[in-house]
């Protein structure tokens, strides 16, 4: 018997099929209802574990410092965390300090400040344990320095989670490269920092471990997606972390958060073991860097990191010592500059840090050379964010939806929400009045076929070379250019990625770029915010002002680029600023 015949004898068959498929459709139904709540039931569970393992090892740090604190009734943690790295290194190396003393007053600071910012993920115990291998040993470039590291940076038997559900409860076998280079060095991981959900936001919210607050301002985001790192810094209780960086997430937090961070040249660093909720998206690259107090501890990081160990462990990453001299050297330097990028307008406090800045580069003998960059808006849109979400967003939605949303990245959620064809039509609705969000609509649609997603990498190597034979042209060093600031309200990040024109672009290019923090809001800068107008006047324009509102007292940076692999360099203009910068204000306060 035949399908057909089989329909035929149940059409004939005299029943009422009414309620057979109505009891069917509400079987269905509350079968759907059951495992939906039972799948919730399972994400909650997740969740709470999370919570608990956090909660379990800020006990036992508590309890640990403690003990240590009983031991040793004369310890006193204000003196040690309040040095700079080069001074407490100095200190471990000829014996005046001892690692232990330098982890618990480092730990204590950590519990304080996490209490505060909410900025941790787990305090790792393992660093107690590596305390004996560091006493046995006594060698390295940062031998006894309590290092903190970002969430998606792997350390042996706990999650990368990335903020999202999808990769809790899977915890790493083996630490990344950058960690067994750390400890090879004698640095000693001790906290692990928070992150927004999914990475690809310059927010620092979760829906496992929550939402992380600035130092400067609580009522303010600390930036991201190494957010969790720049607050711990920046409120003291770490000396130096390790952040990655794919469209400012190093240089976003280091800014908003008052302190110094580095996005070296892709590749420099070892990324083997940094999980990502995008892998294998190759348009635009993420980068693994430092963020600290200063530039001499990023400098001194990277000494650190720019070993034997790091080649040997990881031969993808050229064999490149880092070059002191470059650092060091102090020969003038011709630099390109520009204050506006024509995508978005700086606030008032970032173009007066920037000119500010400018100025001062100026006065000690430095040449400064206009430079704009090139096709912003077609590199903006459709090689950044085409690229990174080259899949149409696919692979991250995957990450999101299997848990819930969190409130910073419900925008973007949303839109990667709407099917291909809508999106495609609000795009063309969007055009002839919002032109920006039209482009960026139309761009998170990604490609069609791999021939169009191989094109686009061959634009992306055109556009490199078209830069870099502007640089040559002009024959500039290295660039100063604003960085975005001060810090935003929250729930704007998620919003707003029209914000990270300044950013991204180096990351598209793959040049090494840092932020330095080089003063702070005032109250002239907050009252010309009434005046701001934006590049396009729209609502990202009227949006951005809403988000940076109510800045007064808080950090703005300036960003130093130079070209890929010129890494030191980077890092030596980078100090120049922050030296004219510190030079500067103490000239004013006498």
């Amino acid at each position: 018997m035949d399908g057909f015949e089989v329909q035929k004898l149940v059409l004939d068959m005299d029943i009422n099929w009414t309620p057979v498929i109505a009891a069917t459709l509400c079987g269905t139904g509350a079968l759907y209802v059951f495992f939906k709540w039972r799948n919730n039931q399972k994400i909650q569970k997740k969740i709470l574990n999370a919570r608990k393992r956090r909660d379990k090892s800020v006990q036992q740090a508590e309890q640990a410092v403690q003990q240590f604190k009983i031991q040793n009734p004369d310890f006193e943690s204000s003196s040690i965390v309040s040095l700079s790295l080069p001074e407490l290194t100095g200190k471990l190396k000829d014996g005046s300090l001892q690692p232990d003393a330098v982890l618990y007053a480092f730990m204590e600071k950590a519990l304080e400040v996490n209490k505060n910012l909410n900025c941790s993920t787990e305090i790792i115990m393992e660093s107690v344990a590596q305390l004996k291998e560091i006493n046995t040993q006594k060698k390295g470039l940062l031998y006894g320095v309590p290092i903190s590291i970002k969430d998606n940076v792997a350390y042996e038997g706990r999650d990368t989670s990335c903020g999202v559900v999808s990769k809790l409860d899977q915890p790493v076998l083996v630490d990344s490269v950058v960690v067994k280079v750390l400890k090879k060095q004698g640095a000693i991981p001790f906290i692990k920092t928070n992150i927004p959900q999914g990475l690809l936001n310059y927010d620092c919210s979760n829906p496992i471990y929550g939402q992380t607050l600035n130092p400067c301002n609580l009522q303010k985001t600390s930036g991201g997606s190494s957010g969790g790192e720049g607050a711990l810094i920046g409120g003291g209780g770490s000396i130096l972390g390790l952040g990655t960086d794919i469209g400012g997430s190093i240089r976003i937090p280091a800014a908003f958060c008052g302190i110094c961070g580095f996005k070296p040249t892709t590749m420099r660093l070892s990324v083997r073991g940094i999980s990502s909720c995008v892998k294998g998206q190759k348009s635009v690259l993420t980068s693994l860097g430092p963020l600290g107090r200063d530039v001499e501890s990023l400098a001194l990081c990277m000494r650190a990191l720019l070993c034997q160990d790091m080649f040997s462990l990881d031969p993808t990453v050229p064999p490149i010592p880092f070059n002191q001299e470059v650092y060091e050297s102090s020969e003038p330097l011709r630099i390109g500059y520009y204050e506006n990028d024509g995508y978005l307008q700086p606030s008032p406090s970032m173009a007066r840090a920037f000119r500010e800045t400018k100025d001062l580069l100026e006065r000690a003998g430095h040449t400064l050379v206009p430079f704009q960059p090139l096709r912003l808006y077609h590199a903006f849109h459709e090689l950044t964010v085409r690229g990174i979400l080259g899949d149409g967003g696919r692979t991250l939605f995957s990450h999101l939806y299997t848990g819930p949303i969190d409130p910073c990245l419900r925008a973007q959620a949303n839109m990667l929400s709407i099917p291909g064809f809508i999106k495609k039509l609000i795009s063309i609705v969007l055009k002839p009045f919002y032109p920006r969000l039209s482009a960026n609509i139309d761009a998170s649609l990604g490609f069609g076929s791999v021939a169009e997603l191989w094109r686009q990498h061959a634009n992306i190597e055109e556009y490199i070379q078209e830069v870099i034979a502007e640089w040559r042209r002009l024959n500039v060093d290295v660039l100063l250019c604003p960085m975005l600031g001060p810090a935003f309200n929250f729930r704007y990040c998620g919003s707003l990625n029209s914000a990270l024109s300044y950013t991204t672009l180096y990351n598209l290019l793959n040049f090494p770029a840092g932020a330095v923090t080089v003063s702070t809001v005032t109250e002239e800068d907050e009252a010309q915010l009434r005046h701001y107008k934006g590049v396009h006047g729209d609502v990202w324009d009227k949006l951005f002002v809403k988000a940076v509102k109510g800045g007064v007292g808080l950090p703005v940076a300036v960003q130093c680029v130079s070209l890929p692999w010129q890494d030191e360099m980077c890092l030596r203009f980078m100090r120049e600023v922050e030296q004219l910068t510190a030079k500067s204000k103490l000239t004013r306060k006498h």
